[in-house]
């Protein structure tokens, strides 16, 4: 696949994925890295650099708020980001979107599309 649309679908998807991730379970940034990248097979392995602005911009939304975790022993604290409830129905929202989408993407590679995507 060329890479240059691999980069265009990975963007479209990833802030839906990450706030999937956050909604199943509050979580750190590290542990989302590791989470899509691993739940993926590989193909979702953002940077750091990628992922952060997508965790300010869910947060701004008011889908996820964030909140500082003490580390155990000499561990450092975490920022832990934590669905709202605008940010479980959002998510809701969002997997109906992505299925009617897919499925319409899919049909149309089959040869028609459905009455109702």
């Amino acid at each position: 696949m060329d890479d240059r649309f691999l980069q265009q679908l990975n963007k479209g998807v990833l802030e839906m994925l990450v706030l999937e991730l956050v909604c199943a379970k509050p979580s750190y940034g590290y542990e989302l890295l590791t989470s899509l990248k691993e739940k993926s097979g590989g193909l979702f392995a953002p940077k750091e650099g990628t992922l952060y602005p997508i965790l300010y911009r869910l947060e701004d939304d008011g889908l996820i708020v964030s909140g500082w975790q003490a580390g155990e022993g000499r561990a450092a604290p975490k920022k832990i980001y934590t669905a709202t409830e605008a940010g479980q129905a959002e998510r809701l929202r969002r997997q109906q979107l992505w299925r009617g989408f897919a499925g319409t993407v899919n049909a149309f590679f089959e040869g028609g599309i459905p009455d109702e995507p």
